[in-house]
């Protein structure tokens, strides 16, 4: 959790940027992104240099020469403002060796070619190294906490916020999902890598246990996670929240996932965690056409249905977020797919949620859906929940408040024995497959829930009427008496 001090520090450099010229949100984080790397290069060169001190040897495989020293954070920072600024903008200065130099061997080598130094004045660049010089970031919750902290103000960014996806939302998935230890994880439509980050905190939250063995160790930083992400701006602030999370070296795709160029993403992630791009319509020529077979439209939100399933291995499960219009969407395509998730696979829930939960940049209301690429069927009954608060205003303002379903949501996903026993009247309850086949495979929790009718008793005509007198008669009582005292 980020402490009042930490979120001081980032407070002052956020408001720093804006008065000194720099206003959209994403430009923010992504050149605090840049001074963020550029003082981790220097930490990981003095480690090396304390290393070979204690052992007294040369340094293996310097970040630094001795002739790129004045590159260095702890140099340059010393320096006067215009000093500092010159070392920033000129040919192999310190912003050209982050990008040709310091990047190679990192997780950002393959993103940094459209890097730019967007930094208008000598007097701000000196002011926010300055002050990102007294973070102290000496363990990975603090780095994490500071730029979820940071990624977090793109909330308040208008349009920039469909880029995030609640963080209370993404560890509910992620806690319904419980990544295994065996697991790789995939986000198609990464962001800012916030389902990943989520997955990491969880093991290391629920499963620290497993960090003692180094093939898991291996496994964590190389193979478990995968994310793919066309914006080369998200994908750079995606690698450093990956970093700074304790996630060294993850498998970024810099392509569109639903392209022909990704068609390399067939039956090889065994967990799929996602808020894929509502609304948006692609030509079928720009659609790979392994997606096509399982789903032939050109709307985005039911085309990545088609490539989580095609990406998943057998046995493989998926937690996604989709517009509720896939739940009863009357085309061919929808039809299609929900079909396919039904009687194909697994389909093991459906969480309804309110409409309010990504405003105040959306109100679109969504579902969670949740399956396992069986390719054989296996779907006996669906689990449905109706959420109707997640501890916050559904509001613009989005308000912490005290009504929260998400813990009820999560205990009775992993209770299905109780779930037997809950009427339609309840908050969640069971479907068979034969009711949902018989209903054109419509997944919309209305046409299944029970609405429970009061009975509500009100007084007769006649007792109104009397009551109605009564008021009459005191009102002509108070009128009167305020008349004698007007005299």
């Amino acid at each position: 959790m980020i402490t009042g001090e930490l979120k001081s520090q980032i407070d002052k450099i956020w408001t720093d940027f804006w008065t000194g010229g720099i206003a959209n949100p994403l430009t923010v984080i992504e050149q605090f992104t840049y001074l963020l790397f550029i003082r981790r290069l220097d930490e990981i060169q003095l480690t090396k240099e304390k290393q070979a001190h204690l052992v007294g040897i040369a340094i293996k495989e310097p970040v630094y020469t001795e002739d790129e020293k004045p590159l260095r954070w702890n140099s340059f920072k010393n320096n006067d403002p215009e000093t500092m600024y010159r070392l920033f903008q000129k040919e192999n200065g310190v912003f050209d060796f982050m990008k040709n130099v310091g990047a190679k061997g990192s997780i950002f080598a393959d993103f940094m070619k459209g890097a730019t130094f967007m930094i208008p004045t000598p007097r701000l660049l000196d002011m926010v190294v300055q002050q990102i010089d007294k973070i102290k970031m000496e363990d990975r919750d603090t780095k994490g906490d500071l730029y979820e902290y940071l990624l977090s103000k793109t909330a308040t960014a208008g349009t920039n916020g469909q880029f995030r996806t609640p963080r209370h939302i993404i560890k509910m998935m992620v806690e319904m999902a419980q990544p295994h230890k065996e697991d790789t994880i995939c986000d198609p439509a990464m962001g800012t890598a916030g389902f990943l980050v989520a997955s990491g905190e969880y093991i290391h939250q629920y499963h620290p246990d497993w960090f003692m063995e180094a093939p898991f160790r291996e496994h964590y930083n190389t193979k478990m996670f995968t994310g793919a992400e066309f914006d080369s701006t998200m994908m750079r602030i995606a690698a450093m929240n990956l970093q700074l999370h304790g996630i060294e070296h993850p498998i970024l795709i810099s392509k569109d996932a639903l392209s022909e160029a990704n068609s390399n993403m067939t039956n090889k992630y065994s967990l799929i965690l996602a808020n894929p791009p509502f609304k948006g319509s692609l030509d079928f020529d720009a659609v790979e056409s392994g997606i096509l077979k399982k789903v032939k439209t050109k709307k985005t939100e039911l085309l990545f249905l088609g490539l989580m399933l095609r990406a998943l291995k057998t046995g493989g499960r998926c937690a996604v977020i989709v517009p509720d219009g896939v739940m009863f969407g009357s085309s061919n395509a929808h039809k299609q797919i929900r079909q396919e998730l039904i009687e194909n696979q697994r389909l093991q829930a459906v969480v309804s949620m309110p409409s309010g939960v990504f405003k105040p940049y959306a109100g679109v209301s969504t579902a969670i859906l949740f399956f396992t690429k069986t390719n054989s069927g296996g779907t006996d009954k669906v689990w449905f929940y109706d959420m109707k608060a997640d501890g916050y205003s559904l509001d613009d303002k989005r308000n912490p408040i005290s009504d929260n379903d998400i813990p009820d949501v999560i205990a009775r996903f992993h209770d299905q024995v109780a779930e037997r026993s809950r009427i339609r009247t309840d908050p969640s309850f069971l479907v068979p497959f034969s009711e949902i086949k018989a209903n054109d495979w419509d997944l919309s929790i209305n046409r299944y829930k029970v609405v429970e009718h009061k009975e509500v008793e009100y007084d007769s005509v006649k007792t109104l009427l009397s009551d109605i007198k009564q008021l009459d008669t005191e009102r002509a009582e108070a009128l009167k008496k305020l008349e004698e005292m007007l005299g």
